[in-house]
């Protein structure tokens, strides 16, 4: 749970996981995590969110994920595809929230914190972490994930 190699995705799939509960802000940027760069369907995030969440609300939950996925009423355009590196820069900016459900980067520098793969060997060295190891490595790659959201709805 939470092993995505995206240290502000993880953080909230942490969070619900242990608490049954998740940031707002976290939320869209896990939804957009799930539904565009890994092309999962929304049901599954929705139906994932409604088993976990003890503030589940079935409306808000189904309306928020179609919402996140460019679909339904009240959608959000297709495209506005959120990148969890600039996400968790802007919203985490000293990474307090990030390392209290990711520990394992309680060390790294708040500079390389939300992309630890960029950290460079001799600090990742001195925090005593190993990328791929301690750490995952990103499941998916943003930019190539981007593109094939972006041409997956462009077919739609």
């Amino acid at each position: 749970m939470g092993k995505t190699g995206y240290p502000i995705v993880d953080a909230g799939m942490r969070e619900l996981w242990q608490t049954g509960y998740m940031h707002n802000r976290v939320r869209m940027i896990v939804g957009s995590f799930l539904v565009k760069n890994l092309l999962l369907h929304w049901h599954h995030g929705r139906d994932w969110f409604w088993n976990y969440l003890v503030d589940a609300d079935l409306a808000n939950n189904s309306a928020s994920w179609q919402w996140i996925a460019g679909s339904g009423a009240d959608a959000a355009p297709y495209f506005r595809i959120f990148n969890p590196v600039i996400q968790g820069e802007k919203f985490d900016p000293e990474g307090i929230y990030t390392r209290k459900f990711v520990p394992e980067l309680m060390k790294i520098p708040n500079k390389y914190l939300f992309k630890p793969w960029e950290t460079p060997e001799h600090i990742l060295k001195e925090c005593g972490i190993i990328i791929g190891q301690d750490y995952p490595k990103p499941i998916v790659n943003l930019e190539e994930s981007r593109k094939a959201a972006l041409s997956a709805y462009k077919i739609i």
